[in-house]
């Protein structure tokens, strides 16, 4: 690595796609600071101090606690220390005006998506979340995008205004849900396979509905997010105009309100509900029929609603976990 240029606190982060504050953790807590000193007393990262930079980060990115990462990054022999660029580039796409359609090359965990909405980075994180997606939709989100969620949730951040991690990673699940090929069938085109989804009146968001729509859609069935004002009354007119196979209700809340799945079962006895909630409690005040059916987990109400629908991709795996 000789001949590489000394770098300065920004331009590192910059590279590696961390916070500047970071570095200066890592440095003062670590001990994985700048080694050289130029006039001025202006310390700067020379290639070495980059590299083992690239191992600390690689470890973290990959759920190591930082502790631990630190101490073999700074064990690491230095002829055993990738080159720069190389690293870097496996750690953080290079070129800033990448979008969502490119390809990201680093690892797709958990830890990455988290780190990327953390540092507020809507590109990188869109470019995770879409090479996640290639998985499925269902293990995309039991695998990723929900304990992300939950990850970032348990955090506490002094946020500067308008930086909102849970809001970016929200945002970049989205756009990755909507560029993703395959879009659901139109309205008229199929009514007897299509599923309406609607969250429940408890302030659930709808991202863990969009994720089951479109993992009804890669079984073949149409679905439709119902956004906006939602109650009773809206669904019971929406259903009756659509006449879906099946409608279903999540609740993410541990205390669930579930009192619209009543009223639109009492105007509408004959339409298929699928309620998902965890809340037990609220689960026992929901009607006692056949036509309102409790799932306690998305990829149990994946099933369920697929098997309603009949249109199971062929030569998929069963859906019970």
């Amino acid at each position: 690595m000789p001949g590489a240029p000394a770098l300065t606190v920004a331009a590192v982060a910059a590279r590696l796609g961390v916070a500047p504050a970071t570095l200066r953790t890592w440095d003062r807590r670590y001990g994985l600071g700048p080694s050289e000193r130029l006039a001025g007393s202006h310390r700067r990262y020379g290639a070495e101090d980059v590299a083992r930079l690239v191992v600390m980060r690689r470890l973290t990115l990959d759920g190591v606690a930082p502790s631990e990462a630190a101490r073999v990054a700074r064990a690491t022999p230095a002829s055993e220390l990738d080159g720069v660029e190389g690293s870097l580039a496996a750690v953080v796409h290079l070129d800033p005006r990448t979008d969502i359609d490119g390809r990201h090359t680093g690892p797709v965990t958990v830890t990455a998506v988290v780190d990327a909405a953390l540092g507020m980075d809507p590109g990188r994180c869109r470019r995770i979340l879409a090479a996640g997606l290639s998985d499925g939709a269902e293990q995309w989100w039991t695998e990723l995008v929900s304990p992300a969620r939950a990850a970032i949730a348990a955090r506490t951040v002094l946020a500067r205004p308008g930086d909102d991690a849970a809001a970016l990673l929200e945002a970049a699940a989205l756009a990755v849900l909507r560029k993703r090929p395959g879009a659901a069938p139109e309205l008229a085109e199929r009514p007897q396979d299509m599923v309406l989804l609607a969250p429940a009146g408890d302030g659930t968001g709808r991202l863990a509905l969009h994720a089951l729509a479109a993992a009804l859609v890669e079984r073949g069935a149409g679905a439709r997010v119902v956004t906006g004002p939602v109650d009773a009354r809206h669904l019971v007119e929406l259903c009756t105009m659509v006449r879906p196979a099946a409608l279903v209700v999540l609740s993410d809340r541990a205390r669930a309100d579930l009192a619209l799945v009543t009223d639109v079962h009492a105007a509408l006895e004959d339409l298929e509900i699928f309620v998902g909630t965890v809340d037990d409690a609220a689960a026992r005040s929901l009607p006692l029929h056949r036509m309102v059916q409790r799932a306690r987990s998305f990829a149990g109400l994946l099933h369920e609603v697929t098997a309603v629908t009949g249109v199971i991709t062929p030569g998929l795996a069963p859906l019970d976990r």
